[in-house]
C-alpha cells in the first residue's frame, strides 16, 4: 500500500471538557484507608479462619499487622482534613436532605437524578457507615487488645461486636467494589481527580462544578 493510498487524515476532534471532581487530599485519603482496610480485613481473614491460619502461620506477626494497620485507620482522613477542598465534600457527605429520602425511595433509583448533588444518598449511607465502623473497629480493637484492667465480660462483648462489624464491612467493601465496576468514569474521577463535563451533568446534575476550572 502506497502512502498515497492512505486516507486523509480528519479532522482533530475537540478533547471533552473535564471538571474537577476530587483534589489530592481527597484521593489520597480514600486510597491510603482502601489500602488500610483491605490489610485489616485480610489480616482478620487469617485471624479468624483455621485453614488461613494453618496456611499462613506466623500468628503473632499478623496479629500485630492487624493492629497496627486498624490504629492507623484513621490517620488519612484527619490528615487530609487539612484541605479545605476535603472539608468541603465531608460537609456534602454529611448533608442529608428530604430530596435524598425521595431518591432512596425511587424504584428505580437511578430513574431520576434531578436532586443528586457531588454524591448520592447512597454514597453518603456507605461514607457513614464507614466512618461509623472505623470509630467503633477502634474502640472494640483497643478494648480486646488493651483492656486488661476491664472485666472479662467488656472484652467479650468487645470482641463479639468487633468481629460483627467486620463481616458487615467486609460486605459494604464488597458491594462498593461492584457498584464502582459499574462505573468507570467514577473510577477515573477517583483515580486522577477529573470527569467529563457532561457525566457530572448527567449523573450529578444538582452539582454545579466550575466547567472553566479544567480544561
Amino acid at each position: 500500500m502506497n502512502l498515497s493510498d492512505r486516507p486523509a487524515a480528519g479532522p482533530l476532534q475537540p478533547a471533552p471538557r473535564v471538571v474537577e471532581r476530587f483534589g489530592l487530599a481527597a484521593r489520597w485519603a480514600h486510597w491510603c484507608t482502601a489500602a488500610l482496610t483491605a490489610v485489616c480485613l485480610a489480616t482478620a481473614a487469617v485471624l479468624y479462619l483455621g485453614p488461613l491460619a494453618t496456611l499462613v502461620g506466623r500468628r503473632p506477626l499478623v496479629a500485630a499487622v492487624h493492629l497496627y494497620a486498624g490504629l492507623a485507620l484513621p490517620v488519612p482522613m484527619l490528615a487530609a482534613a487539612v484541605s479545605a477542598a476535603y472539608r468541603r465534600d465531608l460537609a456534602e457527605l454529611d448533608r442529608f436532605t428530604t430530596a435524598d429520602w425521595a431518591w432512596l425511595r425511587t424504584r428505580p433509583r437511578r430513574r431520576d437524578t434531578t436532586a443528586v448533588g457531588k454524591f448520592n444518598p447512597g454514597q453518603k449511607l456507605y461514607a457513614a457507615f464507614v466512618a461509623g465502623s472505623v470509630l467503633v473497629m477502634l474502640g472494640t480493637g483497643a478494648l480486646m487488645e488493651f483492656g486488661g484492667p476491664f472485666p472479662v465480660s467488656y472484652r467479650t462483648g468487645a470482641t463479639f461486636v468487633h468481629d460483627l462489624l467486620a463481616l458487615g464491612l467486609f460486605l459494604g467493601v464488597c458491594g462498593h467494589l461492584w457498584m464502582a465496576s459499574r462505573d468507570p468514569v467514577a473510577r477515573l474521577g477517583m483515580r486522577t481527580g477529573l470527569v467529563p463535563l457532561p457525566w457530572a451533568r448527567r449523573e450529578h446534575p444538582a452539582w454545579h462544578p466550575d466547567p472553566d476550572s479544567t480544561d
